[in-house]
């Protein structure tokens, strides 16, 4: 039952990362483009 719960908290912070990375990442990009 705990490994289930790590697992699934795991889980979040990996989904919570790629959220971050990937919304900063595309923020980056925009800023980028509208320079040029």
């Amino acid at each position: 039952m705990l490994l289930a719960l790590e697992l699934f908290f795991v889980g979040l912070l990996v989904l919570a990362v790629l959220a971050i990375g990937g919304i900063s990442a595309v923020v980056l990009y925009n800023l980028f483009r509208g320079q040029r």
